[in-house]
């Protein structure tokens, strides 16, 4: 579980948010066996869709975001809803490459540069609203930011931070964003950028005692900040047996006879969350059957 909390400037034109994210990306360690760096990629993915997700106005909204960087961990995905629950996937999540240049893990390096992070959020309307855009470091913050500034209008900062243990479980994990409102005045821009460039990596705070509220103040410190609202958001897959026969019965009539045909059970894993989903020759041909109804 994580805690989640977003606080407000007095004159509400500055908004912050902090989820402490350790639980959550321990759990995504746990289910996709990743590598350090991976799970530190595939953790700061799924910490900026989580607060991503909340920050959306219906609890029923969702949002996807895909950043696909032409690096050995392939593409990388990490789906939120509106509570800012999440589940996420990568393509290759056992990679071992070397550490940066100034001794960490190399997430950059692990996701690549060449490539593009793309945001689709469905809001409940005909089509989904998607934007794209380059990536420009494979850190996933600095990426993340660049969406909002260059898709959305919105100034944002983003920091983003895993540190993994030796036995490859994690330590510590978790995120901010802070965005400025349309009518956010100079002397507001101001303030953030020097609370800013005196904050703390997102790791240091955590392992420092911070709390997610704490942060969450201190990053519009000198605008006289309240906490607006709080969550406890989960790592959460809503696969289901349903879904997946629907899944299957998207596929044609000769690819199911065949599948029937070659196996006597067939198995379906999903990819956010591992289960297994067990279909008999007998239940493949039944979804056959449906297509034609």
């Amino acid at each position: 579980m994580g805690i989640l909390k977003r606080a407000i400037s007095k004159d509400a034109s500055v908004v912050s948010m902090v989820l402490d994210a350790t639980d959550i990306v321990n759990k995504i360690e746990s289910i996709h066996k990743t590598s350090a760096v991976v799970t530190a990629a595939l953790g700061r993915l799924s910490i900026a869709a989580s607060m991503m997700g909340y920050g959306l106005k219906g609890k029923n909204d969702s949002v996807t975001v895909k950043i696909d960087g032409g690096g050995p961990a392939g593409m990388l995905i990490a789906v939120a809803d509106g509570m800012g629950n999440v589940k996420c996937y990568v393509q290759n999540p056992v990679v071992e490459i070397p550490l940066n240049s100034i001794g960490k893990l190399d997430v950059s390096g692990a996701v690549g540069t060449n490539g593009t992070l793309t945001v689709s959020k469905d809001l409940g309307l005909k089509e989904p609203y998607c934007g794209m855009v380059p990536i420009i470091s494979g850190e996933i913050g600095e990426d993340i930011a660049n969406y909002f500034v260059s898709s959305e209008q919105v100034p944002t900062v983003c920091g983003l931070g895993v540190l993994v243990n030796p036995d490859l479980s994690v330590k510590c994990a978790g995120g901010f964003l802070v965005q400025l409102l349309p009518f956010a005045d100079e002397n507001c821009i101001s303030v953030i950028e020097k609370n800013i460039s005196e904050i703390k990596s997102v790791t240091e705070l955590f392992m420092s005692g911070k709390s997610a509220e704490e942060i969450a103040l201190d990053l519009l410190e000198g605008l006289e900040p309240n906490i607006l609202d709080s969550n406890e958001p989960v790592y959460k897959c809503d696969c289901s047996l349903e879904r997946t026969q629907r899944i299957l019965s998207g596929l044609n009539s000769k690819e199911l006879e065949s599948m029937a045909r070659e196996q006597e059970i067939t198995e379906v894993c999903c990819n956010f969350c591992n289960k297994i989903y067990s279909f008999s020759s007998k239940e493949i041909l039944d979804i056959k059957n449906l297509k034609k109804f």
